[in-house]
């Protein structure tokens, strides 16, 4: 299992070098330039020039990404916002919070909706709550992030006022936004569920166990859910990873200061060290978290942890054997 950790976290840093290569590449083609923006259209040449060679912007882009990449890897510097003049990874550790409390809430949100539902779809297969299930899930999956939570605040906080309208001041203005992006999630959660018990629920197994004369409900929850977990966690934890982008557009409709507000501003000022800070920071969190989705099957399953411990007593008679052929 250690060594399966060690290798999958070596395995992560191609993948956040390709992130930074990608976000490097975009930010080079992205239209506009940052010192306009700081400066404006009309300052005069010399000053947008003595500001692009003190950010480093005449250097060509690999010297540019060659500096970046070093900073990052000798003393984990993300670089300096062009605009508040204060180091990334403070911004962004500022700001972490919030969208941690978001993207949690949210997550406990869709898995309080969309596993019952999955489950409750599975075992009434082809009822009406199965068909109202699924029709759920079909819109939630359809239907964008930022307009549910347009509808959720013009009817909540406008027309029956019982919610505040934006920002988290209060325990009572975080119930939109989590709602508005847990819904969504809510709606894959529901449809991997489903199937997932769908499948387990036509195993011999699972009628042998009826066969036995156990309850229902212990059939359900004590053997086809246990079994069905694995596909229902992995969808959980990419929907962790996604919330933390996609609460992007939920804290910017419900004015909440998080990462997702902090980045948008950045794009909009063509801040490129919180750009790319932001986005290599929410790659490193995603594969975190699928690190940790992976670690969790072995305690799913004991098949899974059974397998790591085969392997491990398998080495150790061929290392004996190896020392006494040597003897």
């Amino acid at each position: 299992m250690i060594r399966y950790v060690i290798k999958r976290i070596l395995m992560m840093i191609p993948v956040l070098l390709g992130v930074l290569i990608i976000i490097f590449a975009l930010t080079a083609l992205c239209p506009g330039d940052p010192v306009t923006s700081i400066l404006g259209s009309d300052a005069p040449e010399e000053a947008k020039e003595q500001l692009a060679e003190q950010l480093g912007l005449n250097d060509p882009i690999y010297v540019r990404f060659g500096k970046y990449i070093v900073n990052l890897v000798t003393k984990g510097d993300l670089g300096t916002s062009y605009i508040t003049k204060q180091p990334v990874m403070g911004e962004i550790l500022n700001r972490l919070p919030t969208t941690a409390i978001l993207a949690f809430g949210s997550i406990i949100v869709a898995i309080l909706i969309g596993v019952p539902l999955g489950i409750l779809s599975a075992v009434k297969q082809y009822s009406w709550i199965d068909n109202v299930s699924m029709v759920l899930a079909l819109v939630g999956v359809s239907m964008p992030q930022f307009w549910l939570g347009l509808l959720l605040m013009l009817l909540f906080a406008v027309h029956l006022n019982i919610l505040p309208t934006s920002g988290v001041t209060n325990p009572l203005g975080w119930i939109l936004p989590m709602v508005t992006l847990g819904f969504c999630s809510a709606a894959n959660i529901a449809r991997i569920s489903r199937s997932s018990m769908l499948e387990v629920t036509r195993a011999d197994y699972i009628r042998t166990a009826r066969a036995k004369g156990q309850k229902e409900f212990k059939i359900v929850m004590g053997h086809a859910f246990r079994n069905a977990l694995i596909p229902i966690v992995t969808t959980v934890g990419s929907q962790v990873g996604s919330m933390l982008g996609g609460s992007i557009a939920i804290e910017n409709v419900f004015a909440i200061p998080g990462l997702g507000t902090y980045m948008v501003g950045a794009m909009n000022a063509r801040n490129y060290p919180a750009i790319q800070g932001g986005v290599f920071f929410v790659a490193i969190v995603f594969s975190v978290v699928n690190l940790l989705v992976d670690i969790s099957y072995a305690f799913i399953d004991p098949r899974i942890m059974a397998t790591y411990q085969r392997k491990k007593k398998k080495k150790r008679p061929d290392a004996a054997s190896g020392a006494a052929a040597a003897g």
